[in-house]
């Protein structure tokens, strides 16, 4: 199979995709599919990114963790199941959850959900409590932490 770029450029393009950003194993195999690689080509450009250390399964799962739970404001329920959706293993899953201090989690949380609460512009009470829990579920946040908080914020409010 002829190339139109060399096996040591592609090698150079993927070094700094992944230097760029932390990358999954998926990422840089999708991004090598689109150059017409054998698969050997592929699993050796792979294996040359995985010993220089550009690409870091654990780093990534980490990274991610802590990127979308910091930023994004994304529970643990939608983080996991995020990494699942990346093949990441149980084992950099777990350590990625590490990354988020139970008190960091809830301040998270509790801070998230009282601006949310006072976000929702809805007079009906029934809607804006679906409202209110449908957001956080959708943020990923466990259901018994939604519902203790919205038990605790209608409580007050009344």
């Amino acid at each position: 199979m002829s190339h139109s770029i060399s096996i040591p450029e592609i090698t150079k393009k993927l070094e700094y995709y992944c230097s760029y950003q932390e990358r999954c194993h998926n990422e840089v195999i999708d991004k090598l599919k689109t150059f017409y690689l054998t698969s050997e080509e592929r699993d050796t450009i792979i294996v040359h990114l995985i010993q220089e250390n550009f690409l870091n399964e654990e780093r990534f799962a980490c990274s991610f963790a802590r990127g979308k739970h910091n930023i994004k404001k994304w529970g643990k329920v939608r983080i996991v199941n995020e990494l699942k959706f990346r093949n990441i293993s149980k084992y950099n899953i777990d350590k990625a959850l590490k990354e988020i201090t139970p008190e960091g989690y809830l301040n998270t949380f509790y801070e998230l959900a009282e601006k949310q609460w006072e976000f929702i512009k809805e007079t009906n009470p029934q809607k804006k409590k679906k409202k209110f829990c449908d957001y956080l579920l959708r943020k990923g946040w466990e259901s018994h932490l939604v519902f203790e908080k919205l038990n605790e914020i209608t409580n007050d409010n009344e």
